[in-house]
């Protein structure tokens, strides 16, 4: 029986929230409106915390700045390149996973390793793999002919390299999410399809696709605003620096850079803005196919 709420109920339950809506306000909100507010110091004293003036000039410095359009076309090619493939890779082996096979269980674990590891520890790996003159990705290369790579130093081939990093890495994630999406279908859809004779690619095809298009949905938008966030891979893959020629350096490395090397916190704080309204432009566009593809 639903009850009305009185004020000595809200009293209660807001006293309940209170340590949780404390915690958000500090470390969420606060932060959220104080970036703001810095995204429009365009006169301001570090030194004696004095901002002098306020003003738009630092979202138009940074469509007027190459470095920013650079770092914002890096990362929409990032996001390109990880996202469909890690979606694509990740359904394929959770597919292989949920199948009647053995030492199931260690196969996920092998999987979900790189997604508990720290991305440091990974990205030192992968460097030494990367690496042109002793790395294991050119040594496999060259047995089938191939020349050495400059994984890491030639630009060309520094942006690959991250994404095929944080493939590797977001793996193990997709692949859980992607289990349980498959766990909750009901075995008798595949059944009889089999009594009608549907192939396994028709019944991929017409069960699993449309009955997982609410995980797979999930997984695409947190995949995006992840990947459309990437910067610990860059850092850590490439020494502390965007790529050769800046070829890796995406939107956050941009603010990073303003923020704590040029200290430039107003620019920075604008591009941090910039970038959110961008994630949240993709996740409306998301929604809106969401709504009219996912089956619930």
């Amino acid at each position: 029986m639903n009850e009305k709420p009185t004020l000595t109920s809200t009293v209660k339950a807001l006293l309940y929230l209170l340590p949780a809506l404390i915690i958000l306000g500090v470390f969420n909100i606060y932060p959220i409106i104080k970036s703001f507010l810095m995204s429009l110091y365009t006169d301001y004293d570090y030194f004696n915390d004095v901002v002098n003036e306020y003003g738009f000039d630092n979202f138009v410095y940074i469509f007027q700045d190459p470095e920013f359009w650079l770092s914002m076309k890096n990362t929409i090619i990032f996001v390109i390149g990880v996202v469909p493939i890690s979606i694509a890779i990740s359904l394929a082996i959770a597919i292989l996973l949920n199948a009647k096979i053995k030492f199931k269980g260690l196969f996920r674990t092998i999987y979900f390793i790189p997604f508990v590891t720290s991305v440091v520890a990974i990205s030192i790996v992968w460097r030494w793999i990367f690496h042109t003159d002793y790395g294991l990705l050119n040594y496999f290369l060259g047995l089938f002919g191939v020349s050495p790579i400059e994984w890491l130093t030639d630009p060309t081939w520094a942006m690959p390299s991250l994404i095929i990093l944080s493939i590797w890495k977001g793996l193990g994630y997709n692949i859980v999410i992607f289990l349980a999406g498959l766990q909750n279908i009901n075995k008798q859809y595949y059944l009889a399809a089999q009594i009608d004779g549907a192939s396994s690619w028709r019944r991929f095809l017409h069960i699993t696709v449309p009955l997982l298009s609410s995980t797979t949905f999930f997984i695409s938008i947190v995949s995006i605003i992840n990947s459309f966030k990437v910067f610990d891979e860059v850092f850590a893959l490439f020494d502390g620096k965007p790529g050769p020629a800046y070829s890796a350096q995406t939107v956050v490395y941009y603010i990073f850079e303003n923020f704590y090397n040029n200290w430039e916190f107003g620019i920075a704080s604008a591009a941090a803005y910039v970038l959110f309204i961008v994630i949240f432009i993709f996740t409306l566009i998301q929604l809106y196919i969401g709504k009219r593809k996912v089956t619930y």
